[in-house]
């Protein structure tokens, strides 16, 4: 019987995972398979991989033949490089100990390989919030703008409205508006100041006045 490793799908609409699975490679693709040696889950970054490493390298050794999507996700958890040194081993051309000497070391390399991709992942995301929080603060900045010049012209339009209102009550009651009543009214006259007379000339006609008495006296005693 001719297997294949593959993907089964199962999950919801738009979050769909995929089971890894060893089946007849005549079975449909959701339909029964003979041993699952693993789990896909795509809808996270990274996507989430969940392998039996010794069952997949088995079934590798045995001849069963991964789909291309399956030899991706084989390929990211180092089952076909197992699988060579596997051969390697099957051939003496290095001992068990050995390869799984390489292989610890090739699983170390890479996970800190992941390890420094989800680092510069979380970097990335950590500058794409703050260059997006800070274009959201210039966005409220010019809104609380714009705002406040709306609000300055309403206020200034009140002012008008109310003054408006008021000289239309006063030409109402009296009218006559209160610019033509302050335009129309006549100047203040200023009251020139009285002149008075010295007291020393009204003195001297009085003084003169007093030897002709004198004389007409002495002329009716003669």
């Amino acid at each position: 019987m001719a297997v294949k490793i593959r993907l089964a799908r199962r999950g919801r609409k738009k979050l769909a995972m995929f089971d890894v699975v060893v089946a007849d490679a005549r079975a449909p693709r959701d339909g029964k398979f003979v041993e699952k040696i693993g789990t896909y889950n795509p809808n996270t970054n990274p996507a989430t991989i969940v392998l039996n490493e010794k069952q997949a390298i088995q079934w590798v050794l045995n001849g069963a033949q991964p789909t291309d999507t399956a030899r991706a996700v084989l390929s990211s958890k180092g089952i076909l490089y197992a699988k060579h040194l596997q051969v390697g081993v099957l051939k003496g051309a290095l001992t068990q100990e050995q390869a799984d000497a390489k292989f610890e070391a090739w699983k170390v390399e890479k996970a800190k390989q992941v390890e420094a991709s989800n680092a510069k992942l979380a970097q990335s995301k950590a500058k794409s919030k703050a260059s997006r929080l800070e274009a959201e603060a210039k966005v409220s900045s010019a809104r609380a703008e714009v705002i406040a010049a709306k609000n300055k012209v309403a206020d200034e339009a009140i002012v008008a409205s109310v003054v408006e209102a008021i000289n239309a009550a006063d030409e109402e009651a009296t009218g006559v508006e209160v610019d033509d009543v302050v335009a129309e009214a006549p100047a203040v006259e200023e009251t020139p100041a009285v002149e008075e007379a010295p007291a020393a000339e009204e003195a001297a006609p009085a003084a003169e006045e007093a030897p002709a008495a004198e004389a007409s006296e002495e002329a009716a005693a003669e």
